[in-house]
C-alpha cells in the first residue's frame, strides 16, 4: 500500500496551492494522511478531491469550520498510524507527540505522524517512531516544500522523502 504523508499546507495564508509534483504523489497514493494546518475549508476540500482515502486532523491554524479531530488513528498494511498536529512549544515537541501516540494504547507496529514545525523528522523518541513530513507547500518557516511517501505492508514501513 502506498501512503502519502503531508502537513502544513497553509493555503491561502502562506501559499497559493499544493505544488504539482506533490499533487501527483497524493493522487497516486492508496491513502493520504494530512497532519493539519490546511488553513481553510477550501484547502481541505482540495486534498479530499485528490485523495482516494484521507485521514486528517486539524491544526492550530485551521478554522473551526474544518471540523477535524485533534487525533486520529488509521491502520494501513498492518501498521497503525496515530496522527496529530503537534500543536505547542517546539521545546518539548517530540516528547509531547510521542506521549500522544502512547496514550492511544494501540497494539502492533505504531507510527506517530505530526506536523506543526514544518521540519522533516523521522526519529524514534521514547520508543515511538515519529514522522513529520514538513510543509507540503514550503510554507515559512520551511526552506523547501516536502512530503513523505511510505510503502506499507505486513506491518513493515519504508519511508521516502519527497521534495522539489
Amino acid at each position: 500500500m502506498n501512503v502519502a504523508i503531508i502537513s502544513d499546507s497553509h493555503i491561502p495564508s502562506r501559499a497559493h496551492a499544493i505544488p504539482s509534483w506533490a499533487r501527483r504523489h497524493i493522487r497516486e497514493a492508496d491513502h493520504v494522511i494530512h497532519a493539519g494546518d490546511f488553513d481553510s475549508t477550501k484547502a481541505l476540500a482540495d486534498v479530499r478531491d485528490l485523495a482516494t482515502r484521507l485521514t486528517a486532523v486539524g491544526g492550530n491554524m485551521d478554522p473551526h469550520g474544518v471540523g477535524l479531530a485533534d487525533v486520529e488513528t488509521v491502520r494501513l498494511g498492518g501498521v497503525t498510524f496515530v496522527v496529530t498536529h503537534g500543536t505547542g512549544s517546539r521545546r518539548d515537541y517530540e516528547e509531547r507527540v510521542a506521549r500522544i501516540v502512547r496514550d492511544q494504547d494501540v497494539d502492533g507496529p505504531v507510527i506517530g505522524v505530526s506536523g506543526h514545525t514544518h521540519e522533516l523528522l523521522d526519529a524514534t523518541v521514547e520508543g515511538v517512531r515519529l514522522l513529520n513530513p514538513g510543509s507540503v507547500t514550503g510554507a515559512a518557516p520551511a526552506d523547501e516544500a516536502t512530503m513523505l511517501t511510505a510503502e506499507v505492508g505486513d506491518g513493515e514501513l519504508a519511508v521516502t522523502i519527497r521534495r522539489r
